[in-house]
């Protein structure tokens, strides 16, 4: 469909590619991946036109439409709704409506046979473009990209960039575009949308080519992995786990056969400096020399995965109870996000926060950080030092300082050479480190913050959407340093895959409530799907209305009675188990007084006989909520 032969592409006086091949064909589904700077989004804008090649040629069909999505749309600006910026992607269909209303008027006062076969004409060319339900194929896309039908009339304007990204999106997947070119379609969506994109490109008529850095998304879509890497096209079969596998194995390869070379140019080195002097042997000697030169260097191979050895210190240790959160009430005129809710972050939680855009993940963060405003209380727990990490935070970066001096100013007992490695795990490396900060983009700065906020020593951090910026290697500097990390967190994350390393407790917002899981994400994903079944085998099971037979009145009364005979039952267990429920909180309150007592604190033995207590009645706490689960969902399949 395309072939790039032995192209080259020359930016600010370096190659980013030169003499690569790649070959892309029909209904191919490529994850094109490379560490931030080898050009990979450059790539995408050769194939479309944009931009010209230094060398080499790229061939593609005449007729071969494309479709790119990339961050320059935000730029678009229009008063039109959303349904009409999305519904523009069907031009000659909505061109087509246009006429067929105009010769529909004129045909109130004239019925020649002109007139009728020009409309017959019209229609048959606006069935065949299925003209009839491209309203439908518009709402069911917008509304699959997260909207709602009352946002679907509102103007374009009103929407964040995120949102608007979201619209353009939703105008290329309906241009169904031969080759669909994505540049990180998934930076401004949510869970549920990143999953819903994730089945309408797997079921994708034609080639799709996506630039992400996440992971679980590469894995569950793709079926080719291209990588740009050493100014060279890589083509790897498969996902993105295969493609790990398989480029480890190339990796080796090219690392042994790099040793190899470099063994053998030293032994001819050698043999030149030993013998060039020699009248006898220099002939030999320049031989070799121009063999050297003739060489085909096999270059080493590039560590993108690298582990980190950098410790992110945790100054003081907390108190059990990290916060908790009582009774707290948030809402903004159009949206409720919290009713009475409560919940309780204790030492050693690794929490992941997680759903839809709109639910009030955010909020729900600034909260506990003590910067949005609510009702109810959200209590501190003992010597605590949080840190809060956040696009907003950005402002709190001083714009004259330079990188390096801004980190120095955070961790002021560290080393140079420290500051610089953990600098470098964020993609600044040489002399960046002393660019100022008033220079840099949106995403440096907040690469800056975010290395900032893993200096600070904190016990308890608040991280909202940490991965946005990061290119992979980025993401797995982060991954390890808070897995490394002893304090307690809660993140908000839309990337799968972070989250699954990094969790170990998953909070959702739903109803007005936090709502908890206790386990990691791949755990919580199971228990969700189970519970996905156990409500569609309510509703399979749910008794039809029966026959008017007498035989079959009186089986029914009967059935009915056995029925409400069992509800009784397990509400009278379902109350049984509430009031335990209240009666293990309280005592676990009381607990949590005793840890703020002088005596206690000062006295080791009481606190460990202490933690040994709240650990137990914590643990029953949890095995009563997970029955009181079962007998709720177990009463609402026998009442539905």
């Amino acid at each position: 469909m395309i072939a790039l032969t032995d192209i080259g592409f020359e930016f600010g006086g370096r190659f980013l590619y030169r003499n690569a091949n790649w070959h892309i064909k029909p209904k191919e589904r490529i994850g094109l991946i490379g560490m931030n700077g080898t050009g990979k989004s450059t790539l995408l804008r050769v194939i479309n036109g944009e931009y010209q090649l230094s060398e080499g040629s790229i061939s593609k069909p005449r007729d071969l439409t494309i479709g790119f999505l990339n961050q320059d749309q935000l730029s678009f600006e229009t008063s039109n709704s959303i349904l009409e910026v999305a519904m523009s992607a069907f031009q000659r269909q909505l061109d087509l409506e246009q006429e067929i209303e105009k010769v529909l008027k004129i045909m109130e006062t004239d019925y020649s046979e002109e007139v009728l076969q020009k409309l017959s004409d019209l229609q048959t060319e606006f069935d065949s473009l299925d003209g009839y339900n491209i309203h439908h194929k518009c709402e069911k896309v917008l509304e699959g990209l997260g909207f709602t039908t009352e946002q679907l009339k509102q103007p374009y304007k009103k929407f964040s960039g995120g949102w608007r990204m979201r619209v353009m999106l939703a105008k290329l997947l309906l241009q169904n575009p031969d080759l669909l070119m994505l540049d990180e379609p998934t930076n401004h969506l949510d869970l549920p949308t990143i999953e819903w994109l994730e089945n309408y490109l797997r079921d994708y008529d034609g080639t799709v080519i996506v630039v992400s850095h996440d992971r679980e998304f590469l894995d569950k879509m793709v079926t080719k992995i291209v990588e740009v890497s050493m100014q060279k096209i890589f083509e790897y079969s498969g996902n993105y786990s295969f493609y790990l596998e398989a480029k480890s194995e190339r990796m080796d390869l090219q690392q042994r056969q790099y040793d190899n070379q470099q063994q053998f140019i030293k032994q001819q080195e050698q043999f030149i400096n030993r013998f060039k002097a020699k009248a006898s042997k220099a002939t030999a000697a320049q031989s070799r020399v121009k063999m050297l030169e003739k060489l085909d260097r096999v270059e080493a191979p590039e560590e993108d995965n690298a582990e980190i050895n950098i410790d992110f210190r945790v100054g003081t240790q907390s108190g059990k109870v990290v916060s908790e959160i009582k009774e707290v009430s948030k809402e903004f005129p159009d949206v409720r996000i919290l009713e009475n809710a409560s919940a309780e972050i204790v030492r050693g939680d690794k929490i992941a926060l997680i759903g839809a855009n709109g639910k009030g993940k955010s909020t729900l963060l600034r909260m506990i950080a003590g910067t949005e405003k609510f009702e109810g209380e959200i209590v501190p727990g003992y010597n605590i030092i949080q840190a809060f990490y956040a696009q907003h935070q950005l402002e709190s970066l001083n714009v004259e300082n330079e990188i390096l001096e801004e980190m120095r100013q955070y961790g002021q007992d560290r080393t140079e050479t420290e500051l610089r490695t953990i600098l470098g795990c964020f993609l600044f490396t040489n002399d960046e480190v002393f660019k100022k900060i008033k220079v840099l983009s949106g995403g440096e700065k907040a690469r800056v913050a975010l290395a900032r906020t893993l200096l600070s020593e904190a016990n308890f951090m608040l991280l909202d959407e940490p991965t946005n910026h990061l290119d992979m290697r980025s993401i797995n500097i982060l991954t390890q340093a808070l897995q490394k990390y002893q304090g307690t967190f809660v993140v908000v994350s839309h990337d799968r895959y972070f989250v699954s390393k990094i969790a170990n407790k998953i909070w959702w917002l739903e109803e007005g409530k936090i709502k908890e899981y206790p386990g990691t994400y791949e755990e919580y994903e199971y228990w969700k799907a189970k519970q996905e079944e156990l409500k569609k085998l309510a509703y399979a099971n749910k008794p039809t209305l029966p026959k008017t037979n007498s035989s079959k009145k009186d089986e029914t009364a009967l059935d009915t009675k056995n029925t409400d005979t069992e509800i009784k039952k397990l509400k009278k267990e379902f109350a049984e188990i509430e009031n335990k429920i209240s009666s293990l909180k309280n005592e676990i309150q009381l607990i949590q007084q005793q840890y703020t007592l002088n005596d206690v604190i000062t006295d080791a033995t009481k606190m460990k006989e202490l933690n040994v207590k709240y650990d137990a009645f914590k643990q029953d706490l949890n095995a009563t909520e997970v029955e009181y689960e079962r007998l709720f969902e177990k009463i609402l399949s026998i009442e539905n």
